[in-house]
């Protein structure tokens, strides 16, 4: 019997996994003034969406549905991307 959900053995869901991890453990070294906290926090949400929509995208019932979550998990590595560059920047 397997016990494994099928997005685990992808090895793009067990990268963007390790990909949050990398991140959250940034996010909490990061010293932020207050007014900045929002992007802190929306760091850590784009980065765990990642691995979310793809997890999500694989139990939908179509391969095209896949596809579609897919590239909502681009978009929020792009994202992480972008605040990381504003974070990079700031200093």
């Amino acid at each position: 019997m397997n016990d494994k959900f099928g997005f685990e053995d992808l090895d793009v869901w067990n990268r963007a996994v390790d990909f949050a991890v990398k991140i959250i453990k940034i996010a909490e070294t990061m010293e932020v003034e207050r007014k900045h906290f929002r992007l802190l926090e929306q760091i850590e949400a784009a980065s765990t969406s990642i691995a979310m929509n793809i997890a999500e995208g694989k139990g939908r019932y179509s391969k095209k549905e896949f596809i579609q979550f897919c590239y909502i998990a681009r978009g929020s590595l792009y994202e992480v991307v972008t605040l990381l560059e504003l974070f990079y920047r700031k200093g």
